[in-house]
């Protein structure tokens, strides 16, 4: 690297969402071994059911978001530098498709596996990716991309 270079960081973050959503779904797994959770309110094949959509839709959501940056050649990580604002596809209707995904498919699994712990700990997973994640990628992305970024956040959601 030349004097006077810097490498370019991408956002501070310091938690991968991945790795939270595998731990919160162990957890939540672990949870009910400790504590019983009151059953949910759903017959068994509803829930075997309503949680594969989600399951499906939360992996066809994230993986079209993730396809998108590799396809504009980016690493989708949240803490590499970004070179281009993705705003097609699933970013039209939302600024996070990938982080919806995950926990979306955090209450499928959930349904999936009849565990209440698993469902309510996807709002946890929310809160902790929104302050981790979210907020740094949000800050990053407005220093790098200024008015691009601004007038984009005006148009999409940032979830839903």
């Amino acid at each position: 690297m030349a004097d006077g270079q810097k490498k370019e960081r991408g956002a501070r973050v310091r938690l991968p969402p991945p790795l939270l959503l595998v731990a919160l779904i162990a957890a939540g797994v672990a949870l009910r071994y400790v504590v019983a959770p009151p059953p949910l309110p759903f017959a068994r094949t509803v829930q075997l059911v309503v949680g594969a959509l989600l399951a499906v839709a939360a992996l066809l959501l994230g993986g079209s978001a993730f396809g998108l940056f590799k396809k504009a050649g980016q690493d989708p990580r949240p803490w590499t530098p970004k070179t281009v604002l993705v705003a097609e596809g699933a970013y039209r209707f939302t600024r996070n498709p990938m982080y919806v995904g995950m926990m979306t498919l955090q209450v499928g699994i959930g349904l999936m596996l009849g565990n209440l712990w698993v469902v309510l700990l996807a709002a946890v997973y929310l809160v902790v990716v929104h302050y981790t994640a979210v907020l740094p990628e949000e800050a990053y992305l407005d220093g790098k991309f200024g008015d691009s970024y601004r007038q984009y956040k005006q148009k999409v959601r940032r979830y839903l």
